[in-house]
C-alpha cells in the first residue's frame, strides 16, 4: 500500500475557518451528550437515592472491565421529543468489555419517567437486539421500568415493531444460541415481566425488584386482592416458589457482582478470522479532519485527505483511480483490521457505479469488510447520462451494497441525500453500524435543490393555466418554508434523535469507533451463508 500524500495546507485560512467551524461542532456536540448523561431533576434524583439504588451510570461502571472502552448506541436518541426530558430515550445501550467478553448492555434510567418505555425507547431497544443478533453479542440488560408510556400505548404496542418485537427477538436470540442475561433492579410488570422470563438466566435484587404480570394495583381492581409488590413479585417468590428468577441479590452492586461471574462462566467464542495487521496511528492528525471538511457542505473536498487521517499508517492502495473518479476504492487498515473503502468525491456517474460495483464483490469474494465515506447528492442525471445507462449502472451498485455479506460500515461525512443514500449503504441497506459527523446533512434533496424544484413545478402549473410565472417575492415566498424546514428536519441532531443513525461521532474519533465497530463484527462469521448475487442488468 502506498502512504497517502497529503495535499493540505494547514497554514491557509480556508484550513483555519474550517477547522473552526468543525471545532465549534463538536463542543456543541460534547455538551448535548453531557446533558443527556447528566441532565436529571432533583426529584427524581432523590427518589433514586432514598430508594437504594444505584444510577445507569454508575451501574455501567460497576458492570464494565475497568480501563475499558463502552461504545455507545444513539446517545441521544428522543433528543427534543416528547417533553424533551426522555434523555437517551430512557436506556443506556451499548458495547462493553464484561469480565473480558465483548457483550451489548441496555440500562433502564429510573431516572427518566420511572424507566417508562417511549416509542422512541421500544426503537432503540429494537436496535439493540438486532446489533446483537448480526454480531453474535450476549445481551445484559439491567431493568427498572415503569412499562410502557401509557399516553402514548398505540405507538408502542400493536404494530410489527412495537414493544411485541422485543420478545420476539428475544425467542429468536435464544433459539440463536445467543446468552441473554437480566438483573431484576426494579419493577417489571406485563411485558416487562415477559421480557425478564426469557432471559436464560436472572439476578434478582431484594426490596426492589419485582416481576409479575399485574401489579398491585391492577390486582386490586380485577380481584379485589391486596398485596404488595414484594409479597407478590419479589426475590424469596420467584427464587424460592415460582423458579423464574435464578439468583438473590443483596442491592444493586451485588447483582451487578454476579452478573459478571455469570458473563465470565459463558464458554469462550471463537471470533472469525482476518489477515491482520499490527495497528499504526495515521502518519497525519486526526484532529487535522476539523480543517479539511468544507464549513458549506456544497464545497467539495478531496475524501483522501480524510482517508488519510483514518487509517493505519495513512497508507491506502486505491483501485481504479483513473477510473470513475467521482468515488474512490481501495484498501486500508484501521486499527490493523482490512478494509474495503468507498468514499464520494461527487456525484455518482455510471463509471463510478460500475467501479464499486466491482470493487465491493472484490471485497465480498475475499472476505473484507466495506466501510462506505457518504458525502454525496445523488447521481448524475440528464439525458446524455440516461443514453449512458446511469440508472442500470445505478442499479447494479445499488444490488451489490444490499446483497455483499461481509459487515459494512457507514459514516455520514457529509451530504447525504436521495439515491446516493442508498448506494452508499444508508440505513435503511442495514450496514453494522451507522454514525453522522456534527456537519453532516440528511434528506431526499437539499433545502435549495427542493425550494428550486418546486418554483418550477408551479411556474410550469401556471404556464399551463396561462398564468404568469412567479414573481421573485413570490418564488421567495415559496422557497422559505421549504429549505427551513430542509435545514430544520435534515440536521445530525434530527436524524440521531430518530435513530436514523447509532449517534453523532467527533470526526477526530471516528478511527478508534471503527476500530471497536470493527472488533465487535468479527464475534459473528465474516460472511453469511447467503454470499451471491442477485441479476445484474446489462
Amino acid at each position: 500500500m502506498y502512504v497517502i500524500e497529503s495535499k493540505i495546507d494547514t497554514n491557509s485560512e480556508t484550513y483555519r475557518k474550517n477547522f473552526q467551524a468543525m471545532e465549534a461542532l463538536v463542543e456543541d456536540l460534547k455538551k448535548v451528550l453531557a446533558v443527556a448523561m447528566e441532565s436529571r431533576s432533583k426529584k427524581a434524583l432523590d427518589r433514586l437515592k432514598e430508594s437504594g439504588k444505584l444510577s445507569a451510570q454508575k451501574k455501567l461502571e460497576l458492570l464494565l472491565d475497568k480501563n475499558t472502552p463502552f461504545l455507545e448506541i444513539a446517545p441521544l436518541a428522543a433528543r427534543g421529543m416528547y417533553d424533551g426530558k426522555v434523555h437517551k430515550a430512557g436506556l443506556i445501550i451499548g458495547i462493553g468489555r464484561v469480565s473480558g467478553k465483548e457483550v451489548m448492555i441496555s440500562i433502564n434510567d429510573a431516572t427518566i419517567k420511572g424507566g417508562a418505555a417511549f416509542p422512541m425507547s421500544i426503537k432503540k431497544s429494537l436496535r439493540c437486539q438486532t446489533i446483537a443478533m448480526e454480531n453474535r453479542l450476549p445481551i445484559i440488560s439491567l431493568i427498572d421500568s415503569a412499562g410502557g408510556y401509557l399516553p402514548l400505548q398505540s405507538e408502542i404496542f400493536p404494530d410489527i415493531d412495537g414493544g411485541g418485537r422485543i420478545f420476539y427477538n428475544q425467542a429468536r436470540l435464544s433459539k440463536m444460541g445467543i446468552p441473554q442475561i437480566a438483573a431484576v433492579m426494579g419493577l417489571c410488570t406485563a411485558g416487562g415481566a415477559y421480557g425478564v422470563a426469557m432471559c436464560d438466566e436472572i439476578v434478582h435484587v431484594k426490596n426492589h425488584g419485582a416481576i409479575f404480570l399485574g401489579g398491585p394495583p391492577l390486582v386490586k381492581a380485577a380481584t379485589g386482592e391486596e398485596v404488595s409488590a414484594d409479597a407478590m413479585g419479589g426475590p424469596e417468590v420467584h427464587c424460592r416458589k415460582s423458579g423464574v428468577s435464578d439468583y438473590i441479590a443483596e442491592d444493586d452492586a451485588d447483582a451487578i457482582a454476579i452478573v459478571r461471574k455469570i458473563v465470565e462462566n459463558l464458554p469462550d467464542s471463537e471470533k472469525a478470522q482476518l489477515s491482520r495487521r499490527p495497528p499504526e496511528d495515521p502518519l497525519y492528525d486526526p484532529k487535522e479532519i476539523y480543517g479539511i471538511v468544507s464549513r458549506d457542505i456544497a464545497t467539495p473536498y478531496d475524501c483522501r485527505e480524510i482517508i488519510a487521517r483514518m487509517v493505519d499508517g495513512s497508507r491506502f492502495l486505491e483501485f481504479k483511480e483513473l477510473y470513475g473518479p467521482t468515488l474512490v476504492c481501495g484498501w486500508a487498515y484501521i486499527h490493523g483490521y482490512p478494509v474495503g473503502i468507498l468514499g464520494n468525491n461527487g456525484v455518482l456517474f455510471p463509471e463510478s457505479a460500475l467501479k464499486a460495483t466491482q470493487f465491493i464483490q472484490i471485497c465480498d469474494k475475499r472476505k473484507i469488510p466495506l466501510l462506505f465515506l457518504q458525502n454525496i447528492t445523488g447521481f448524475i442525471i440528464g439525458r446524455a447520462y440516461e443514453e449512458g445507462g446511469i440508472t442500470k449502472n445505478g442499479h447494479k451498485m445499488v444490488n451489490a451494497v444490499a446483497t455483499a455479506s461481509v459487515p459494512r460500515f457507514t459514516v455520514i461525512v457529509g451530504a447525504s441525500f436521495g439515491a446516493g443514500n442508498y448506494a452508499m449503504c444508508g440505513r435503511s441497506f442495514s450496514p453494522r453500524f451507522l454514525w453522522m459527523w456534527p456537519n453532516a446533512k440528511i434528506g431526499v434533496m437539499g433545502g435549495v435543490q427542493a425550494a428550486d424544484v418546486l418554483v418550477s413545478i408551479t411556474n410550469d402549473q401556471n404556464i399551463r393555466l396561462g398564468k404568469p410565472p412567479l414573481t421573485a417575492e413570490e418564488a421567495q415566498a415559496l422557497r422559505g418554508p421549504i429549505e427551513q424546514n430542509a435545514e430544520a428536519e435534515g440536521n445530525a441532531y434530527y436524524s440521531t434523535a430518530r435513530l436514523w443513525d447509532d449517534g453523532i461521532l467527533d470526526p477526530a474519533k471516528t478511527r478508534d469507533a471503527l476500530g471497536l465497530a470493527l472488533s465487535v463484527s468479527l464475534n459473528a462469521p465474516i460472511r453469511d451463508d447467503a454470499y451471491g448475487y442477485g441479476i445484474f442488468r446489462m
